[in-house]
């Protein structure tokens, strides 16, 4: 689902973020992520041991425990469990959707 700057795919969000690939890269702090065997993991599923994932050439990297995804082409975010989404090129911030228990009075992460 794509809502303006913002894309979800279940309990995922994929953020635009005002800022180059080449920025990124030179930012301090920031630790390049390797693609693994299945591809870019940007989240693991806690229920069900499924993951979003991308095969495609992105550049990944990690800081204070944020994935920042920097794309030249558009790319596809996979997930056993939900339709693809096809991301246009850019720098993106990944993050877990929340949701607010009224009753508890508490934020926490939604559970894929």
């Amino acid at each position: 689902m794509k809502t303006g700057q913002f894309i979800q795919q279940g309990d995922v969000i994929i953020k635009k973020v005002n800022i180059s690939l080449s920025g990124m890269k030179n930012l301090s702090g920031m630790k390049k992520i390797k693609k693994q065997a299945r591809g870019f993991v940007l989240a693991e599923g806690e229920a069900t041991g499924h993951a979003h994932t991308t095969i495609d050439d992105i550049e990944m990297f990690e800081k204070y425990g944020i994935m920042y995804i920097g794309a030249k082409e558009k790319f596809t975010v996979t997930h056993e469990e939900h339709k693809p989404v096809v991301v246009e090129k850019g720098v993106y911030e990944i993050g877990i959707v929340q949701e607010y228990d009224h009753f508890a009075e508490e934020a926490r992460n939604v559970a894929d």
